[in-house]
């Protein structure tokens, strides 16, 4: 009987190392470790992978799971098929069968085998260029269904067309790896994915891959083009998918998401969202249409940013920076005014770089220019201006706290926006007008 060590290995590693030194250790205990997946994938087309999936063969459930104990905290997803995470780059699990027991993605039994062969379980695999795996420890490819054949041709080809069928996600997924890696998809994989019905996706899961398309795929506009070829358009973004918009406007919509990619490097993630967002609805021109997408894909919040108020008011406004341009001749402090209204409802960056991303004319790039220069002259091209009056100073004058407070602030502050109000000692005097002429009361 093999003697089993239970002392733990105190010093982390991350990374491939990891994964090297939790091969060895399966292979003594008589089992075999192999990456799988993405991270194989990526490797083999010359990109550094983020994060690992393996599967361990020849090892049961309960002895995996107190082997990988030996290497730190170990977290496990999953109800009916277990997954352990360790760190946020490495997941490891048996490989495993599935049974289609039920409607749609989520409709499958899924049970844990450490007695299946590579082979058997590369072939639950969506498409053959995630069908590849690589012992770690020797550099070993399997490659059961030609993946790298597939990868070489960059060639989208499904893995086993009687169950790629039973998972709806994979339509999405197709889409969204030809924009990412600028593949095509083979013909019988295209027919398999006409036939597949998505309304049966959580919207999580729409959104993940849709988002996926639109911020990692170099040309989000390929994505697109592969969901009306996948004939998919119609039920994930029935939005776009009206006959007006793809007829009038297909073209310069995906121009639009495409010019809009180019300018997000720089942006936090929810920004970046926002930005690709309020690119691809601004061809709806419809507010209501906006939030039907943006309920239906439940995108509210992230990261603490207002994602869905911020493309609301985006799409809203996305004809003012030209109306206040206009006006800027005629009256400079009213414009002035207007883009500080303006920056209350929307960030004025934002709202740019959307509007340079549809902007086709020579005039239009000129008024983009225009509006962010003077946003950054008036410091108001991430938010509007604060407040110079508060509740405290208005406490200080003598006043006791009441529902008057926030009507006396808000008139003041409409004051500086309009710059008849430029610092506190001038904020404060307005306020003891308003008080003295018994405005609010």
């Amino acid at each position: 009987m093999r003697t089993r060590t239970t002392k733990h290995i105190t010093n982390p590693m991350t990374g491939m190392n990891r994964v090297i030194e939790i091969a060895r250790t399966v292979q003594m205990e008589g089992g075999r470790l192999l990456l799988v997946g993405g991270c194989v994938r990526d490797k083999l087309m010359g990109r550094t992978p983020k994060d690992f999936d393996a599967e361990v063969y020849g090892i049961e459930q309960r002895a995996l799971r107190d082997l990988l104990k030996r290497f730190g905290r170990v977290s496990t997803v999953g109800e009916s098929f277990t997954v352990y995470k360790l760190g946020n780059d490495l997941d490891i699990s048996l490989p495993r069968r599935e049974r289609k027991q039920g409607r749609g993605h989520r409709g499958f039994v899924v049970e844990g085998d450490h007695t299946m062969t590579p082979e058997e379980a590369a072939r639950r695999r969506d498409f053959t260029i995630n069908a590849i795996l690589e012992d770690p420890l020797t550099g070993e490819i399997i490659d059961p269904f030609d993946g790298r054949e597939d990868l070489r041709n960059k060639i989208l080809r499904a893995v086993a067309p009687e169950t790629f069928v039973e998972d709806s996600l994979r339509v999405l997924r197709a889409a969204q790896f030809a924009a990412r890696f600028e593949f095509e998809v083979e013909t019988q994989t295209i027919e398999l994915c006409r036939t597949i019905d998505l309304t049966d996706l959580p919207a999580e899961r729409v959104w993940g891959e849709l988002e996926k398309l639109l911020l990692h795929a170099s040309r989000p506009s390929r994505g697109l083009r592969w969901l009306l070829v996948l004939r998919a358009m119609s039920q994930v973004l029935p939005e776009l998918h009206v006959p007006r918009n793809l007829k009038r406007n297909i073209g310069r919509i995906f121009v639009t998401i495409d010019r809009a990619h180019e300018t997000i490097n720089d942006l936090p993630h929810a920004r970046q969202v926002t930005v690709m967002l309020a690119a691809l609805c601004h061809a709806f021109r419809d507010e209501a249409l906006t939030l039907a997408m943006l309920e239906r894909l439940k995108i509210h919040t992230l990261d603490g940013f207002d994602v869905r108020g911020q493309v609301l008011s985006l799409v809203r406004e996305q004809a003012k920076p030209f109306e206040i341009y206009q006006a800027r001749e005629q009256n400079e402090a009213w414009s002035n005014g207007a883009l500080r209204r303006l920056a209350a409802r929307c960030e004025l960056n934002l709202l740019w770089l959307v509007a340079l991303a549809k902007s086709f004319t020579e005039e239009h790039f000129a008024v983009c220019e225009w509006f962010i220069e003077r946003a950054r002259k008036l410091n108001i091209e991430h938010a509007p201006p604060k407040p110079l009056l508060q509740g405290r100073h208005l406490q200080d004058m003598g006043l006791k706290p009441s529902p008057l407070f926030g009507r006396i602030i808000a008139a003041v502050y409409e004051m500086q926006l309009d710059e008849r109000v430029t610092n506190l000692d001038e904020a404060r005097a307005a306020a003891e007008d308003i008080i003295a002429t018994n405005i609010y009361e």
